[in-house]
């Protein structure tokens, strides 16, 4: 493994860079006070205007191949793109289903039609996704999945819930797993679609966070009606293209970059302080997460290495996920210790140092062990998958 990144690799990161300093001013974030409904909309039309600035250069989609809109691009440039993204805190959370997910599926299993239709514009940015993934009875197993599919003429009738779909409420499509056959195995029997989400029959619901933002969403269909050819794939197949856009999971790369943005910001705020203010146990503690976010990056390079030699990483991504998920809870809890009484202060209070930042982090953190398989899930890939372990 070689972590050292080609000339042509450095050069690319200071593009990104120039393009994040004329589109993300350093006080950003201080413009959409997410407290306010106005905030949170406001947020969400500058998210989208530098979606549209990154797809118009081909960034959005970088490793799509040109023909769909994206630049080919190899697996180390898209480290150093994320990365950048990452340490920024550029706001596309939730805005990349349709590149992650969706796109690397209809590239290999989609009708020519539906390449056509859909590709190009979530490789421009025009159109956002939400995947439909999980239910009530169905998280981490997934495949015990029990939204309904059920062909009546040219159409699929859909019956069902969902819920932690991100952004339902915003986007314009969505990527849904349904059963079309109730009798078969549970990892059988699943089929993909597409679904409009402004559909008749769809309900979206909102979900509060714990820093009370509205990201996730419940979704239900009540008899909910999809063409035909709305469909991905083959039928009852669609446990096996599902785990083929898991194999594009990201390296955990912009996680990692997220956290040593924070841990920055803490560093500066402590430095600042008169001396003595911070005790040497709480310099002890930061110098632990810099050391734990070095050791983050170098498992997302590992795993980038290995896609870079055309493996394609399994239990490797889960370490990655696992180790980086865990090290921003332990960076932002960090922080708030640092902060003492004032971290239980919310963004808008007068007095909330760092503007409520670190407060924030603390709360948002705490889904980081859950979303995109939990903590317990990676360690039994881990343990089954890297270490041979038996089940059970």
């Amino acid at each position: 493994m070689d972590f050292r990144f080609t000339p042509e690799e450095e050069a690319f990161r200071q593009e990104v860079r120039a393009f994040l300093d004329r589109h993300l001013p350093p006080d950003w974030e201080d413009q959409f006070p997410l407290e306010t409904e106005e905030g949170v909309e406001a947020l969400w039309a500058f998210a989208r205007g530098l979606q549209r600035e990154m797809g118009r250069r081909r960034w959005l989609a970088l490793a799509w191949p040109p023909e769909y809109g994206g630049l080919g691009a190899p697996i180390m440039q898209q480290v150093v793109f994320h990365e950048e993204l990452g340490y920024r805190r550029a706001p596309t959370l939730g805005l990349n289903m349709g590149v992650y997910w969706v796109g690397p599926t209809l590239m290999r299993y989609g009708t020519e039609e539906q390449k056509r239709r859909f590709l190009p514009p979530i490789a421009s940015g025009e159109e956002v996704w939400c995947t439909l993934y999980s239910e009530p009875g169905a998280g981490s197993d997934l495949a015990s999945l029990q939204t309904r599919a059920v062909l009546e003429g040219d159409s699929w009738v859909i019956h069902g819930q969902k819920v932690w779909a991100s952004m339902a409420h915003r986007v314009h499509w969505g990527w849904l797993a349904a059963r079309t056959d109730p009798t078969a195995p549970k990892h059988k029997g699943i089929s993909l679609f597409i679904v409009p989400m402004n559909a008749p029959g769809i309900t979206i619901r909102p979900l509060i966070n714990l820093a009370g933002h509205h990201g996730f969403n419940q979704v239900f269909f009540n008899n909910v009606r999809l063409p035909r050819d709305h469909l991905v794939g083959e039928v009852n197949r669609g446990w096996y293209l599902m785990a083929v856009s898991l194999d594009f999971e990201r390296t955990s790369i912009a996680t990692v970059a997220r956290t040593h943005a924070l841990w920055d910001t803490l560093v500066a705020w402590a430095r600042s302080l008169p001396p003595g203010a911070v005790s040497p146990s709480a310099w002890g503690a930061l110098a632990e997460r810099r050391i734990e976010i070095g050791v983050g990056r170098l498992l997302s390079y590992w795993v980038a290495s290995l896609q870079a030699s055309g493996r394609v990483p399994n239990y490797e991504a889960s370490i990655a996920k696992l180790f980086a998920s865990e090290v921003s809870q332990r960076v932002a809890d960090t922080g708030l210790r640092l902060l003492g009484l004032y971290g239980q202060l919310m963004p808008g209070s007068r007095r909330a140092i760092l503007k409520g930042r670190i407060t924030r982090a603390f709360l948002t953190s705490i889904a980081a062990t859950i979303g995109g398989g939990t903590s317990e899930i990676q360690r039994t890939i881990i343990a089954q998958r890297g270490l041979g372990l038996p089940r059970g």
